[in-house]
């Protein structure tokens, strides 16, 4: 299955986050205005965010399965990046207008505790939200996307931020009211500490930062094809699901084309095996300090 046909299996699984945020989000809001639970409808805000980070992932999917053209040379596979990026931004905003309210409750006198039904909700969105993690994870490790995996983490963390929403609301119910504007004001850090993981982690393939370890395991695979004698340099990028990297290696200075291609291909093959999404650049170079005694041994 190639890339681009994952990408395309990928939007399923974005649009049953979308549709499953839609019909939560306007639950909690409804019941958590009717119930008067802060915890609720603070849930439900971050579900609100939620569908525009499902939205970005859907449109990044979209515009990343555009083929390469004369403006794009590596395809449109930062689409998906970009798209997060702005994600980003919409929940801090969010966020903050959830952790606003919270504090505003503080200093205002309690008129009710919320219902008890809007706890039961919460724990029933714990439990749809459970069920769709289930589903993007298993889809994910199908099409081997990261994309996907990342939404079902995120789907995941919502089912448990809906569970100390239930928590939270009990507790309101039965004698502390103060713990449901608790509850809401953690759920506001939650949704923009969500936000500053997705920005750092798109600031980061945006800018060509690749991971240290990434780096270390890789070069590692690299030295123990044989006939590799020094890797000189090792770089690469993310652009979407796609890893490309560029490499050079010195080998025996006798050896012929056809012998130096096959080192090139036996580096590709090791790699691949590992990341089945990634592109490789191989560059060759004769080692000085390779004597011909060495090679007639």
């Amino acid at each position: 299955m190639d890339l681009y046909t994952n990408l395309r299996k990928g939007e399923k699984g974005a649009w049953i986050s979308i549709g499953a945020y839609i019909f939560l989000s306007s639950i909690k809001l409804t019941f958590g205005f009717l119930g008067s639970s802060e915890a609720l409808k603070a849930d439900g805000f971050n579900n609100l965010t939620d569908i525009l980070a499902s939205i970005a992932v859907l449109v990044g999917l979209r515009i990343s399965q555009k083929p390469p053209d004369e403006n794009h040379h590596y395809g449109h596979l930062r689409a998906e990046t970009i798209a997060s990026l702005l994600a980003s931004f919409i929940m801090a905003v969010i966020g903050l207008q959830v952790l606003t309210n919270a504090f505003r409750s503080i200093f205002e006198p309690i008129a009710e505790a919320p219902s008890l039904i809007t706890a039961w909700i919460a724990f029933f969105s714990a439990i749809i939200m459970y069920g769709v993690y289930r589903y993007n994870l298993k889809l994910s490790q199908e099409i081997k996307s990261s994309a996907v995996r990342a939404a079902a983490y995120d789907n995941r963390s919502d089912a448990l931020v809906s569970v100390g929403a239930g928590i939270g609301i009990f507790g309101a119910v039965f004698g502390a009211p103060i713990l449901d504007i608790i509850t809401a004001f953690i759920i506001g850090l939650i949704i923009i500490k969500t936000a500053l993981d997705i920005f750092k982690e798109s600031v980061m393939t945006l800018t060509d930062g690749f991971d240290e370890d990434e780096v270390e395991t890789l070069s590692v695979l690299v030295r123990r094809v044989p006939g590799v004698i020094t890797l000189r340099d090792f770089k690469g990028r993310n652009h979407g699901n796609v890893m490309f990297i560029d490499l050079t290696v010195s080998v025996a200075p006798h050896l012929n084309v056809i012998e130096s291609h096959w080192i090139t291909e036996e580096i590709e093959k090791k790699i691949q095996k590992v990341k089945p999404n990634c592109v490789i650049l191989v560059h060759i170079e004769p080692d000085s300090s390779f004597s011909m005694d060495e090679a007639d041994d």
